[in-house]
């Protein structure tokens, strides 16, 4: 199977993705990092991780790839040219074929990628080839089906159930993060080289819920989720328009919260 990215690159996606930082989405892994490291940033997309990773590498390297989005690539190059960024490179590449020669980084990282492939071992087993002997793979991944909020609504709950189907249609899989430590062990990464943790998202504030519901709201009816709903049969027009009203209604309540679970790891070769 030809896995398929379920969000696409429409703006409200990249908007979201662009709150992305090294201190939020990856923060499991900043105390392993040295100021020489060269690390690779896999599906990378706006790169704002990426930028924010060279701060604690300055003398060594980032390097972020994409699989197909150029447009998207070149964005984040002149966001990091913006901000004086000359240690980080942005490139497209596959993590299921990882154009880099063996033990090439220092660490692999990767941010919501495996979720989306059709072979995460395949993807480990590449992360791992081209990380030096001694050097870091490093994931996270959430866990849709751990995702919670209030208040609850049957439009909020359609939306779960159909971007779960959406997800496994495209050859991904949404509850990865309960699933990282197995599918590395079947990579063959060693179990006693493996710190498995967890981490979470919670949107609680006004604006937090404001700006999540706005995005989602956005999302249902723009991105690559959408068109594969529709084409699939998962979902007619009006449900996604209810979908859409049931965010936005979610991100007006002054009561809104909601929780995101990630599984982490951080794999030693």
């Amino acid at each position: 199977m030809t896995d398929q990215y379920t969000h696409g690159h429409h703006e409200s996606v990249l908007r979201s993705h662009s709150w992305r930082t090294a201190q939020n989405s990856c923060a499991y892994l900043l105390s392993s990092l040295s100021p020489n490291m060269h690390i690779l940033d896999v599906g990378c997309g706006p790169g704002t991780i990426t930028a924010d990773l060279t701060k604690f590498v300055p003398f060594g390297h980032v390097t972020g790839i994409e699989r197909s989005a150029e447009d998207v690539l070149q964005k984040a190059r002149e966001d990091a040219g913006a901000q004086g960024i000359n240690n980080i490179t942005y490139a497209i590449g596959d993590v299921l074929s990882l154009n880099f020669p063996d033990d090439s980084f220092d660490v692999v990282h990767a941010h919501q990628v495996l979720q989306h492939v059709s072979d995460p071992i395949l993807a480990l087993r590449e992360m791992a080839r081209v990380a030096k002997p001694g050097g870091i793979v490093a994931v996270r991944d959430t866990d849709f089906s751990a995702m919670t909020w209030y208040p609850e609504s049957e439009g909020m709950s359609l939306w779960h159930t159909t971007h779960r189907q959406v997800a496994r249609s495209n050859g991904g899989e949404p509850d990865a993060g309960r699933r990282l430590l197995s599918w590395a062990l079947q990579a063959g990464l060693k179990r006693d080289q493996i710190t498995a943790s967890a981490s979470t998202w919670c949107y609680s504030t006004s604006d937090e819920v404001h700006w999540w519901g706005s995005s989602w709201s956005e999302r249902v009816l723009s991105s690559s989720f959408a068109a594969s709903a529709l084409e699939r049969g998962f979902a007619t027009q009006e449900i996604l328009d209810n979908m859409s009203h049931a965010w936005k209604s979610w991100g007006s309540q002054p009561d809104a919260w909601f929780a995101l679970l990630h599984g982490e790891l951080l794999c030693k070769v």
